[in-house]
């Protein structure tokens, strides 16, 4: 399956329950500046890939499945230690971190010889991908002179949080009147060749975002079902905290990927599904 490349951020909603109705009314397409990579500084708001998608194509592209499942894809990438460090969770977000993880893993898998390619092969095939739905992350590996992150301009910041929304994620300082909104992940990375530092992301949010013509969830909450609902601290993600267990519809509470000491859990959105037992972690 090609990567789904036309992923469009829509608008924040509050319950999950009314999302059918709710798209048709909030769902507003962003407006970016100029493209980066063409001349620009990166968008205030960058494209949101949740990680199930994102596993459905790395499946593809590294030629060892082409499922169009995220939970066979996920388990698939698993077992051979394809995940970020502390699982995939489906409809997170794909943010910096995460693809700087997957990045490595994939590095690590050609390396000792799970994929059928070598490993400059599947390094050009992930960053092709990753160019390819607009999130050309570059993991920052030190060594390099002292760098500023690009400033993007007062006015067309302020301009996006008053006509769109506070974004998801960001890679720019929020207004001071949203910076309570926001938690801050320090991973440094490059994007389109402009370095950042890190990155900002909300400390809640539910988003629906348009990916290959269907809306989909993008979330840090997960529904376990029985009105239990946890949030994923992006930053307390980013410094290892494992959510073991949430949701996962298979084999117990959650997917084991056949790799010895490697990360295990896979999250799937239980909406709609029964979900037995109780989790075993979680930030609520």
């Amino acid at each position: 399956m090609s990567a789904l490349s036309y992923y469009v951020q829509g608008a924040s909603m509050k319950y999950f329950g009314y999302w059918v109705v709710s798209i048709f009314v909030f769902l507003l397409p962003v407006t970016l500046h100029a493209q980066a990579g063409q001349g620009s500084l990166p968008p205030v708001g960058p494209p949101l890939v949740r990680e199930g998608d994102f596993a459905i194509s790395l499946e593809s592209v590294l030629g060892i499945g082409n499922s169009g499942d995220e939970i066979v894809a996920e388990t698939t990438l698993g077992n051979l230690g394809i995940t970020p460090r502390n699982g995939w969770i489906a409809d997170y977000p794909a943010t910096p971190d995460v693809i700087a993880e997957l990045q490595r893993s994939v590095e690590d898998a050609a390396n000792s010889g799970r994929l059928p390619m070598n490993r400059e092969e599947a390094l050009n095939r992930f960053n092709s991908l990753t160019t390819e739905i607009n999130l050309p992350i570059t993991p920052f590996t030190g060594g390099q002179a002292q760098i500023q992150p690009p400033s993007a301009d007062s006015t067309v910041v302020n301009d996006y949080y008053y006509n769109q929304g506070p974004p998801a994620v960001t890679y720019y300082a929020p207004p001071p009147n949203y910076s309570y909104l926001y938690g801050w992940v320090p991973c440094p990375f490059f994007y389109f060749g402009f370095w950042f530092p890190g990155y900002y992301i909300l400390r809640d949010f539910h988003r629906v975002v348009i990916a290959g013509g269907r809306p989909v969830f993008i979330s840090n909450h997960f529904s376990a079902g029985g009105n239990r609902v946890f949030r994923i601290d992006a930053v307390a993600r980013f410094n290892g905290r494992t959510y073991a267990g949430i949701g996962a519809p298979r084999r117990g509470y959650f997917l084991s990927t056949g790799i010895p000491g490697s990360e295990r859990t896979v999250f799937n959105g239980s909406r709609g599904r029964g979900f037995q037992g109780s989790p075993r972690g979680g930030h609520r």
